[in-house]
């Protein structure tokens, strides 16, 4: 299934001399290591201190007003509906520093608190928010079992949506004041970034129509949503280990922060102060010192990018494959997770896809696509990759992942390729010999597109505990959300949801409306966990 990510920094192998995705030869080395690299000495963790934002230097000249992206970045007006993230931060080879903790204070509302104007980026004092580095005897890493986070603007009461602290009062006041011209503020923000520091402009895709909205958006909704701890800090961890595939470095957020402010100040001029403007910095400060901690203790643990060879490729529809491919070294994940991938014919554009099975004993992993209208990635794998061929894979993420410490019976809705991370789940319940009841809706426009309906029949028949719904709309005269509430209630069950944005959002309301609180339903659309629309 698609799902969401984009750029990658090429770090010197996507061209010459091989290739970046020609194995390497070490595969326990850090991928992001080279013959230039391995004697740097370690770097520090924090962004580096730059002149006060919103005040630049002479130097570089400031683009003029609603100044487009350099051209090769300019878009296209392609409409991506790849599972995208929103959210990509250019980055640079990591280095191999080890990480110190940051010092520590009580949360986030701490770290965001008024206080005086800072001069520079540079991160306040922060309470590490990741678990200590385990030590090179380490197990493989896999990823804590937890519920989905409830969207913030589903757990937010209209008062409290008013209230907030100042530092949020002021960003949304912002917000509100850029919101209609939101295009004009992504394009001088390129503009800003590529003008000020053209060294980034290489770590983005030739062409910018899938980034454009990417990175600006995330940090935009991360600090409107900056009161919100417990949904925040584990997305911006998520983000910040995810983003290791890049090469971002620590010194690269200083750069961004810095034009996100000179673009928000130039576009909100009527409202902006100082108070706002520092209330910005601590906002970014925060959102970029959560990133950095959790990418330095994942960089201690796992590489930043995996190579996996594609060993077959069985076209189920004219648009969907399913392709397995064979990781370089062992890839750790738990059924119900995603990952990033790209391909060698799009370098540095990547996009999510799920897992369609639980961890496999030969290691193996596959993954449903679908090829769809402009979609770049989606396309070569469905029409142009081949057994042989090598992909990079980036962290396993997500949090929609079976709570195996209760008995609850899981409800489980998959429209289209969506079904491929619900058949994980359901092999994962079958191997912890569990006997819950698992009731699964497969929805589809046609039966054409019930392509892997005899995969999860067969399931059926093997486990008297399932039961396969398969919900067609032509057919049926009503959406995959309403057939499920039909089946109603479902208030002793813990509900998975997987498919387009738009079905996500219905079937939400629609297993509310059948008795499931908002903490028992799980989802790993990005678009949704952040409040970023689509």
């Amino acid at each position: 299934m698609d799902a969401p990510t984009t750029t990658s920094a090429d770090n010197g192998t996507s061209g010459g001399g091989g290739g970046w995705f020609t194995p390497r030869k070490n595969p326990t080395t850090a991928p992001d290591s080279d013959a230039g690299t391995a004697d740097r000495p370690a770097e520090g963790r924090r962004p580096a201190a730059i002149r006060p934002v919103g005040r630049p230097g002479a130097a570089p000249e400031t683009p003029a007003d609603d100044a487009p992206a350099p051209p090769d970045g300019a878009s296209t007006g392609a409409s991506n509906h790849e599972r995208e993230a929103p959210e990509s931060i250019p980055r640079s080879d990591p280095p191999a520093a080890q990480h110190a903790p940051s010092p520590a204070v009580s949360s986030l509302a701490t770290a965001t608190s008024p206080g005086p104007v800072p001069t520079a980026l540079t991160p306040t004092p922060f309470a590490s928010t990741v678990a200590p580095p385990p030590t090179a005897a380490a197990e493989e890493q896999v990823p804590a079992q937890r519920p989905a986070p409830v969207p913030p603007a589903e757990e937010a009461t209209p008062a409290s949506a008013a209230a907030g602290s100042p530092d949020a009062v002021l960003i949304r006041r912002t917000m509100a004041e850029v919101a209609p011209v939101s295009d004009k503020v992504t394009s001088y923000f390129y503009a800003l970034l590529f003008v000020r520091h053209p060294d980034l402009r290489s770590l983005f895709p030739a062409a910018m129509d899938t980034q454009r909205d990417r990175l600006l958006r995330a940090l935009l909704t991360a600090a409107e949503h900056i009161d919100n701890k417990d949904v925040l800090v584990d997305y911006l961890q998520n983000l910040g280990r995810g983003h290791r595939k890049y090469g971002t470095r620590a010194e690269h957020y200083p750069a961004v922060g810095e034009c996100l402010i000179g673009a928000l100040s130039k576009y909100a001029a009527g409202i902006w102060n100082p108070e706002m403007e520092a209330a910005w910095v601590r906002a970014y400060t925060t959102i970029s010192q959560v990133m950095i901690d959790a990418a330095a203790a994942d960089e201690l643990r796992a590489p930043a990018w995996w190579y996996a060879e594609i060993v077959a490729h069985d076209m189920r529809t004219p648009d969907v494959a399913v392709v397995t491919v064979r990781p370089d070294q062992p890839y750790p994940f738990l059924a119900g997770q995603y990952t990033s991938l790209e391909t060698p014919w799009w370098p540095r554009i990547w996009r999510h896809y799920s897992f369609a099975s639980a961890p496999r004993s030969d290691g193996l992993l596959s993954f449903h696509v679908k090829a769809v209208p402009a979609g770049w990635v989606s396309n070569a794998l469905v029409h142009r990759a081949r057994p042989g061929d090598i992909i990079r894979l980036g962290p396993p993420a997500g949090s929609m992942t079976v709570d195996h410490t209760t008995d609850s019976g899981l409800l489980c809705v998959g429209g289209g390729t969506g079904i491929a991370p619900i058949k994980a789940l359901v092999e994962d319940v079958a191997e912890h010999g569990e006997r819950r009841s698992v009731e699964v809706f497969y929805g589809a426009r046609t039966d054409h597109d019930l392509y892997d309906i005899d995969t999860m029949l067969r399931l059926q028949q093997t486990h008297p505990w399932l039961a396969v719904r398969a919900i067609i709309d032509q057919q049926a005269h009503q959406q995959l959300p309403d057939a499920v509430r039909a089946y109603g209630p479902w208030n002793e069950f813990d509900a998975y949801l997987s498919g387009p944005p738009g079905m996500i959002r219905s079937g939400v309301n629609a297993l509310r409306d059948s008795g499931i609180p908002s903490d028992r339903i799980r989802h790993d659309s990005v678009e949704e966990l952040v409040a970023a629309g689509s």
